[in-house]
Formats: structure tokens, C-alpha cells, sequence
């Protein structure tokens, strides 16, 4: 395994890396004003985003500011593990109750949003992803909202761009991609017309060994399974640097919405990640399908010059992912479908 950090093990050295803040955060956080409230927290990025919070917060001297983690909570022992770590878990079903009883905060990250399945059930995709952000928008229209949104709001762009850029013009595919453009016009409303600060984070794709582009890619490798080439290249991200640039975008939340595209430097070649991987696994890859000229590809330099570049690069995380399943290690059984070129999902 060719690797320049060192593999974290299992998953609790998984979630300490994870939950790691750098000193940018750490400076960021130490002027946060009010508490943090993250709705959604219980779905695949929200736990370890909790933990980053607290862990920069802690690090800053704001043990004042309290982390407020919301999510139905169907599992208790996740909402118990955060709790341990002086989180606040937050039993709630956002689209049922009343926003009201939310926490008062000054800042906010909205994690709440439908993909899969999305195809069969628009509607419900459309109520989550445009509906819901209306609500939350009331309800915390003094605070700075930091909301994830998605590079699938772009259309394909040709393989040979750096992908596109905050400022091209979006072309959503599929309803899911329509339903994500609708939460950032429903945000943006709220800002312009009720001075909402906000900060809108196109992101594609998060990478955390247990889910992923890279985790998909390793699992058809290593069974032998051919790898569809059709959507030829792809953005990956880890997700600590996601996490981390969701909570240092506060900070630049506005009135007039900052935008950001969230992923990796690299356009990578699915192809050439399939190769690394087989090698990693003392294999060949077998492929499906020939490259198109066009796929879902977004330009993050206006990220990485704010923020700087991840600090676990592409190769180290193909290492670790070869790694991830040969040691056995746990995934979550969640298919990224990143090979989708009709937004149906």
C-alpha cells in the first residue's frame, strides 16, 4: 500500500482523523457567534462533522457554544456516542414538526436532503430539497446558514474542462438535480428578500473509506465485476476537508449568497483509479463501456484558495480504501450511483 499518511486503522481511528480540526478551523470557530445547530446530522457525514465542530470549538476556548446534532435518531447508540462527547443529540423529524421547537442558534448547517429513490418519488424529493428549506429559512432567518447543495446542479460538461465554475450557468438533469436547484433558489430568496447570511456548497464527491466513489470502485475490483467506464472521470473529496470547509464557509455566509464548488483537485480517471486499485489487490481490473466526452466535473480552485488543499490527497485515499477491505472493515452499503448520466437515482 503506497501510502504518505498513515492508514487510521479501524473506524474509531477513522473518526478521530475525521473529526481532527486544523488550526484555520480552530482560528474560524473561535469567533463563531451563538451556538451551532447541524440539521441532518445523523445521516453519512453529520456525525463526524459533529465531532469536528465540538473538537475545533474545545480547541478554541468556546466551551460556551453548545453543538446541537438534530435527526430523527433512529439509532440511539449514535446519538449516545455524541452525546459522550459533549454533543447535544437532537430527537427531531424535520418534516413533520415544528420548526419552532428548533434550538436557538446563530449558526446553522443544513444536511438534510433526497437522492435515492428520488426518481420513483419526485415529490418527496422536491417536499425535502426545496420545500424544507423554506421552513428552516424562518426559522432561522438572523443566524448564518451554511447549506450543502451539489455539483449535480451543473449540467455534463466536456471531460477535457477543468469542470465548471461558481459563475457558469447551471443546467441541472433529472428532478433530484432540479430539486437540489430549488433549495439554493429557495435560500437565496431568503437572503435577498429577508437578509438571510448565507453560504451555498456545491460538493461532489465525499470520500470517508466507508462510502464513496472509491469504495464503489473497490468493491467491483476486488470481485472481479467489470467497472463501467461510460462516465469516464469523476471528483472525489475526503470528506474531513469537506466537513471542514462546510464549517469554515460560516464565516463567509452573506447576504448575497457565497457559493462554493466543494471537491478534490484532480479530474480523475475512472479508469486509472480501477488500475491503481487492482494493483493494490494483486489483480486486473475488467471494464464495461467506453469513456464519454462529457461528465459531472466541478472546478474547486476558488475553494482550495480559501481553504487550502486537502490534507489526505487521491492516491493516499486509494491506498487506505484497498486497505479499508482488506482488513474487512466495515461499509455502508450506500452506492454513490456517480456512474448516472440521466439523473435518475
Amino acid at each position: 500500500m503506497s501510502t504518505t499518511l498513515s492508514f487510521p486503522g479501524d473506524e474509531k481511528g477513522l473518526e478521530d482523523l475525521l473529526a481532527t480540526p486544523s488550526p484555520g478551523l480552530v482560528a474560524d470557530l473561535a469567533g463563531l457567534e451563538g451556538d451551532l445547530v447541524l440539521l441532518g446530522a445523523g445521516g453519512k457525514m453529520g456525525p463526524s462533522l459533529a465531532r469536528l465542530a465540538r473538537r475545533a470549538l474545545d480547541a478554541a476556548g468556546r466551551a460556551d457554544v453548545t453543538v446541537h446534532a438534530v435527526s430523527r435518531w433512529s439509532d440511539r447508540a449514535a446519538a449516545d456516542a455524541l452525546a459522550a462527547e459533549n454533543i447535544r443529540p437532537v430527537a427531531f423529524d424535520l418534516m413533520a414538526g415544528d420548526p419552532a421547537d428548533l434550538p436557538d442558534a446563530g449558526n446553522v448547517v443544513f444536511m438534510v436532503g433526497a437522492k435515492f429513490g428520488s426518481a420513483g418519488r419526485p415529490d418527496h424529493a422536491w417536499a425535502v430539497n426545496a420545500a424544507l428549506p423554506d421552513r428552516i429559512a424562518r426559522r432561522y432567518a438572523a443566524a448564518r446558514i451554511s447549506a450543502f447543495s451539489t455539483g449535480n446542479v451543473y449540467p455534463l460538461v466536456p471531460t477535457a474542462s477543468a469542470g465548471s465554475v461558481e459563475s457558469d450557468p447551471v443546467g441541472p438533469v433529472g428532478e433530484y438535480a432540479m430539486s437540489c436547484l430549488g433549495r439554493e433558489r429557495v435560500f437565496t430568496h431568503h437572503a435577498h428578500e429577508h437578509g438571510l447570511r448565507l453560504a451555498l456548497i456545491r460538493l461532489n464527491y465525499a470520500v470517508d473509506l466507508r462510502y464513496g466513489v472509491l469504495a464503489d470502485l473497490a468493491t467491483a475490483v476486488r470481485a472481479g465485476s467489470p467497472v463501467d467506464v461510460t462516465t469516464g472521470h469523476v471528483n472525489v473529496v475526503w470528506q474531513g476537508y469537506a466537513n471542514e470547509v462546510a464549517l469554515r464557509s460560516l464565516a463567509h455566509a452573506a447576504r448575497e449568497p457565497f457559493t462554493l464548488n466543494l471537491t478534490g483537485p484532480e479530474t480523475a480517471s475512472v479508469r486509472r483509479l480501477a488500475a491503481l486499485l487492482a494493483t493494490e489487490f494483486g489483480t486486473e481490473a475488467a471494464y464495461a463501456g467506453t469513456e464519454s466526452g462529457t461528465a459531472l466535473l466541478s472546478d474547486a480552485s476558488r475553494c482550495h484558495a480559501l481553504f487550502g488543499y486537502p490534507a489526505v490527497p487521491l492516491r493516499t485515499l486509494v491506498g487506505w480504501q484497498a486497505e479499508w477491505l482488506r482488513r474487512g472493515l466495515p461499509l455502508s452499503g450506500k452506492p454513490t450511483k456517480f456512474q448516472v448520466r440521466d439523473g435518475r437515482f
